[in-house]
């Protein structure tokens, strides 16, 4: 612990230090040594941070960089203020007077000509503050300019992903303060680029206030010759400004990578080294050496070498590229199988529609035979999906050792919904009603697993037999088919689930957000309209076109939230979709009623304490369903399809009750019925039967809009209407 607090107090107490040594610097007199020292320093730390900026995956990897960039060339300014006092106070006595460090660049690197030393200083100065130094400057000016402009609109998506559940809290939180840190040091970056032009033009400054202060005071005070005073002043001059401008070449060089980074995983090496990694791109550069290599007056030493070498590099980065392809192409080993370990996938099935097959039938899904199962299935799904208006989860075919050989079953959740026994080498002829009662057909007796009609097993080659003789005839893979068709197509809701629904409300909000937003994230959650859409397709209002009932259910929701309420208002709005596909338009729609007596016996009886819906007694249950089988029957064919009507409270406990029995007739509040509907009362049960026609005269015919009474769950009996 106390080891921690050491070095949390060594940290706060460093930074104060060094800038206090910077002013000391500039102030106080300094020995060569000193200087020595510090100059080394500076230098070490130039090359520091341009490898702390190389090394870097993106700017923001290096935030603290304008900073560092101030204390760097704050360090440089007080070395040459130090550097330019020893110089004019000890620069007569020799070049190692002001250091051995500014003695070496002053004689070694411009091998002690300082006329030459001016030359190669002002290249210096011409290549970091005209080439490096403006172009950082103004990529950083750019740079920070974007960014800015596009703060609010990353703000914006960020809350966006936030709303939307596509991120956290705390995840938006760190994105903020990403996106806020990078629009800071952008900034900050524009104004440290004026450091560092900044410290090029005082670098200027100084070495001629150098030069002419150290030439006056050689020749006044010290008596030296102008060609000494030049000599050794100049030189030093010199020495002293080159000594300062490397570090300060290498920090615009670290300012104008910084600034130029794009976003990458990698370091700046890695980035460069795999975009040339690239053999295409190597050939050419050998090919072209080549042929400069033949002109004559060129050196071909130089040449050949060069276009030797890029050879060497296209073939090799060649080889590599053909040996990473073949790796990618080769699958990967097949981990050993451990038997004691026991998977997710080994105990559950994540699939809602399963059909499993017995190991007779697996042929129907073998790829060497056409798989014709597979396809078949596929159609039904495709069939469905279109039918119930959203995209019906995959099925799953596998195959069941529980099962006998020529079996198959079709599972929903786990649930069992149907099988049967079929015989693939063999065709299905089903008697549908139309089928020669002395046909000649020769097979096995068995019912039709979808329909329940009779039947028969007979060989391929009389196919065309039983067709003449008016049977229906289908194969193993359309038996199974046609049974999944049945069978899901009278549970449409146990298909939809919040994923569906999700892919619904994405698709509408392309065409209109507006209409999603006032329905879906509030004031319904995703769950509850998930099961208000299940509610409509188990009353069988499919689902296809979602912008109306939207449009309906977002104006209900301005009343109420509560789901049975909902659906109510839901289907009173969407009553003329409802009675569309039960009758043509413009054409009456045959009704059956509940005579207005037994209407209010069930309506005031027994009452469902969970639901609060009425409960019917068995005995009349019993007999209000043959009736309107009875009804149904009566009519027959074409003209089978009827709609009983009942008060707005009856219509779900009646809906439940003839949903299984008599499927064929809707059951449709009087609130349903559009204004304009012409209607067709083909029954009264409980009492007298109407008359078989009723003209089809607006006035007469058509139901008037509810009454006010009818939102409290009362509605006049039908007949009174009619009458």
């Amino acid at each position: 612990m106390n080891r921690f607090f050491g070095s949390i107090q060594l940290g706060m107490v460093a930074l104060p230090a060094g800038i206090l040594t910077l002013i000391v610097l500039m102030v106080v007199p300094s020995p060569a040594v000193l200087l020595d020292v510090f100059f080394v320093l500076n230098i070490a730390l130039s090359v520091a941070v341009l490898m702390a900026a190389m090394n870097a995956a993106k700017p923001l990897d290096f935030s603290s960089f304008p900073t560092v960039l101030l204390f760097a060339t704050l360090l440089r300014l007080a070395l040459n203020v130090a550097s330019t006092r020893v110089v004019l106070v000890h620069g007569h006595e020799g070049g190692a007077a002001a250091g051995h460090v500014i003695e070496a660049f002053g004689a070694f690197l411009i091998g002690g000509n300082f006329v030459v030393g001016l030359f190669v200083f002002a290249i210096l100065m011409i290549i970091n503050l005209v080439v490096i130094t403006k172009g950082a400057g103004r990529v950083s000016e750019v740079s920070a300019r974007f960014t800015l402009d596009a703060l609010p609109g990353k703000q914006m998506a960020i809350d966006a992903d936030l709303a939307a559940g596509l991120v956290t809290a705390a995840e938006a939180k760190a994105r903020r303060r990403e996106v806020s840190t990078e629009a800071d040091f952008y900034g900050s970056m524009d104004g440290a680029s004026k450091f560092v032009k900044g410290d090029a033009v005082a670098a200027l400054l100084i070495l001629g206030v150098n030069i002419i202060a150290g030439f006056c005071l050689g020749m006044i005070t010290h008596g030296l010759t102008a060609a000494d005073a030049a000599q050794r002043y100049i030189s030093l001059a010199i020495g002293d400004a080159l000594v300062a401008q490397v570090p300060s070449l290498l920090l615009s060089i670290a300012a104008a990578v910084i600034v130029t980074r794009v976003g990458d995983s990698r370091d700046l090496a890695g980035q460069i080294g795999a975009q040339f990694s690239d053999p295409r791109g190597w050939l050419p550069v050998a090919l072209i050496l080549s042929a400069i290599s033949c002109i004559p007056a060129m050196p071909q030493r130089v040449f050949v070498p060069a276009a030797g070498l890029a050879f060497w590099l296209w073939n090799t980065l060649k080889k590599r590229q053909t040996a990473a392809q073949v790796l990618a192409d080769t699958p990967p080993p097949v981990p050993a199988i451990d038997p004691s370990r026991i998977a997710l996938d080994d105990v559950s099935d994540h699939t809602l529609v399963t059909i499993e097959l017995g190991y007779g039938l697996v042929q129907l899904v073998d790829e060497r035979r056409g798989a014709p199962l597979v396809a078949r299935v596929t159609g039904v799904r495709k069939q469905l999906s279109q039918a119930f208006g959203f995209v019906v989860p995959q099925f799953r075919v596998l195959d069941s050792l529980d099962l006998p050989p020529a079996d198959y079953r079709i599972m929903l959740g786990g649930v069992p919904l149907g099988g049967a026994t079929i015989r693939v080498e063999k065709v299905l002829a089903i008697d549908a009603g139309e089928a020669n009662p002395r046909h000649a057909l020769v097979g096995d007796p068995t019912i039709d697993p979808s329909f329940g009609c009779p039947a028969l097993w007979i060989d391929a080659a009389a196919r065309d037999l039983a067709t003449a003789e008016g049977f229906l005839t289908v194969d193993a893979s359309t038996v199974i088919a046609t049974h999944l068709n049945h069978v899901l197509s009278a549970r449409p809701q146990m298909l939809l689930g919040p994923d569906e629904v999700r892919n619904i409300l994405d698709a509408v909000k392309t065409r209109a957000s507006g209409l999603v937003e006032a329905v879906y994230p509030t004031p319904l959650s995703l769950a509850a309209l998930t099961r208000l859409l299940r509610a409509l397709l188990e009353d069988g209002i499919p689902i296809g076109h979602p912008l109306p009932i939207l449009s309906s259910l977002a104006l209900a929701l301005q009343q109420t939230t509560d789901h049975d309420r909902l659906v109510e208002l839901l289907r009173a709005d969407l009553g003329a979709l409802i009675v569309g596909r039960i009758c043509a338009p413009f054409e009456r729609l045959p009704v059956i009623t509940l005579d207005s007596t037994l209407e209010a016996m069930i309506a005031q009886g027994l009452t469902d304490p969970a639901t609060g819906q009425p409960v019917i007694e068995p005995d009349l249950a019993r007999s209000i369903t043959e009736r309107v089988l009875a009804e149904m029957a009566a009519r027959g064919g074409a003209n089978g399809a009827a709609a009983l009507i009942v008060q707005p409270r009856l219509r779900r406990t009646m809906a439940a009750l003839l949903r299984l029995r008599a499927p064929a007739c809707a059951v449709l509040s009087i609130a349903e019925l559009p204004e304009s509907q012409p209607i067709e009362v083909i029954a009264v049960i409980g009492g007298e039967a109407p008359p078989q026609h009723i003209p089809a005269q607006p006035s007469v015919i058509a139901l008037p809009p509810p009454p006010a009474s009818a939102a409290s769950g009362f509605t006049a009996p039908i007949e009174s209407i009619a009458a």
